[in-house]
């Protein structure tokens, strides 16, 4: 693999970089938590060669929202639906405001 294939995946938000316990590490929390989000099908973490659960930078900030949102006290499976709910809104705000700049 070329070096400078390499590096472009620093940027990649979606390359799956992160193990379960750098990811439990970095958000703050246990892996029973990604464990739990997963099962809620928030994220679905890619499987390493050895079938270890790896993490991107994406799931890692709805992870984080969602520790937000059960910190608060909502329920662990609302917290994941307000977050898919979430995403989704601001991702039809990015493709409505595209057509806008396109003149659709």
């Amino acid at each position: 693999m070329a070096a400078d294939n390499s590096f472009s995946r620093l940027d990649d938000d979606d390359y799956p970089a992160y193990t379960m316990g750098r990811a439990a590490e970095m958000l703050g929390t246990t892996q029973g938590f990604l464990r739990a989000i997963g099962e809620a099908r928030l994220i679905t973490p890619l499987r390493s060669t050895g079938g270890h659960r790896r993490y991107s930078r994406y799931q890692l900030r709805m992870a984080a929202r969602a520790r937000e949102l059960v910190d608060q006290g909502t329920p662990i499976d609302a917290a994941c639906r307000i977050v898919i709910l979430e995403d989704q809104l601001e991702e039809a705000q990015r493709i409505n405001a595209e057509h806008h700049r396109s003149g659709r």
